[in-house]
């Protein structure tokens, strides 16, 4: 996205071949920009004019990030756009992204009270920065935001109670893009200036998301050691190896650069208490869930009502999923509960219908691998961010 916003010709050498990223990219085509591959490395050249409107349906597939950051885009490209989804994405809300927009002066329509796709976009050109506080820890809030007041009129403040990964803020300053952050407390305030990112070369670190799912395997495993390379170390991103260092995990960590490589070893977990503001997303509870149900006493997972409003509804799929290992579950509120089995060796066999949540396909794949067994409908589902999951799962001996 950045890419295609600058002017002149951007490199990016470790892009993901994930659905949700292939989709992007063709609605950057779409828009005006020129995509190029060759020997691994990605070439995208951003229109000297800057984008323009297309007047095809912008297919954002499975990826609430795409529609969402497509959306602060897309109100600043004068002109007609209508942003579509896949059954999952079409029943997730988009109007935290439509309301902070419409107050920069944006023209949004999304169907029904929570504003899902379709989402009908009439850029202009006349945007005006403003201060928002997002009312909850989405960097794809933040992020849809920032990408709109690019083109905006005066400075945009994006305030957040809960910092979340910094990834946008800081790929637009190495951009050329004028932005301050500030943390203040367990918050953060963003104050970007209008202004054109510079075409560059980019470098992609290994995605933490990802990476959870294997450090929780090689924790859970009987006979494991697992090493995971080359991870973005940002704080906001890695809040799931603090909460296996305190289960008890035998994990080590080594910082190089601004990236971490991690070593996890089979390990005897115990329960502990996880706060959504560790894991500002919560993408990563699923593969936590795990964990804890093969951790000896009652793991507590706080404020997860985030988790209802993903690809699935994750809070259930959670609890379902541990129930079916064989785990005592519960929930209160927007807390759930997991009383843990002690060891993974006593999962049960089981059967679980991601529908389209490539998430709970990596979690329960997890599961099974280290207990009885699984079986997995919709498995195919995990291209939309890990294309190669289950091969790289076949190379672990």
């Amino acid at each position: 996205m950045i890419s295609a916003l600058a002017n002149g010709e951007s490199t990016i050498v470790g892009l993901s071949p994930g659905h949700d990223v292939a989709a992007t990219s063709q609605i950057m085509e779409q828009l005006g920009a020129r995509r190029d591959d060759e020997d691994g490395v990605v070439s995208f050249t951003g229109p000297s004019d800057g984008l323009l409107a297309s007047g095809e349906d912008l297919d954002c597939g499975n990826s609430g990030t795409t529609m969402r950051l497509l959306t602060g885009i897309a109100s600043a490209v004068p002109g007609s756009h209508r942003l579509v989804g896949d059954a999952s994405l079409s029943t997730r809300p988009m109007d935290r992204v439509a309301i902070p927009l419409s107050l920069m002066g944006a023209s949004i329509q999304g169907q029904g009270p929570r504003s899902v796709a379709p989402l009908l976009i009439e850029g202009s050109d006349t945007l005006h920065g403003v201060t928002y506080e997002v009312p909850m820890a989405s960097a794809q809030v933040k992020s849809a935001i920032l990408f709109a007041a690019l083109a905006a009129s005066g400075p945009t403040t994006v305030v957040e109670r809960v910092r979340t990964r910094p990834t946008t803020e800081a790929m637009l300053s190495r951009a050329g893009v004028g932005v301050v952050s500030i943390d203040d407390s367990d918050g953060r305030s963003i104050t970007l200036h209008p202004g054109r990112p510079v075409a560059r070369a980019w470098t992609i670190p290994g995605d933490p998301s990802q990476a959870a799912f294997f450090a929780v395997l090689g924790a859970i495993h009987p006979r494991a050691s697992i090493e995971i390379l080359d991870i973005d170390g940002a704080p906001e991103r890695v809040g799931f190896l603090d909460v296996l260092q305190r289960m008890g995990a035998t994990l080590s960590v080594r910082g190089v650069g601004e990236t971490l490589n991690i070593v996890v070893r089979s390990s005897e977990l115990l329960a502990t208490e996880v706060h959504a503001k560790e894991i500002p997303s919560v993408d990563e509870v699923p593969v936590l869930v795990v964990a804890a149900a093969a951790a000896s006493g009652v793991s507590a997972f706080r404020d997860m009502g985030e988790l209802r409003l993903k690809e699935s509804n994750r809070f259930d799929g959670s609890l379902s999923l541990a129930a079916k290992l064989g785990c005592h579950v519960w929930s209160e509120g927007d807390d759930l509960f997991v009383e843990g089995l002690g060891d993974a060796s006593r999962f049960a066999d089981f059967a679980l219908d991601a529908t389209l949540d490539h998430r709970m396909v990596m979690a329960s794949a997890v599961a099974g691998c280290a207990g009885a067994g699984a079986s997995i409908t919709s498995a195919d589902t995990v291209s939309s961010s890990y294309p190669d999951f289950f091969r790289d799962l076949r190379t672990l001996e």
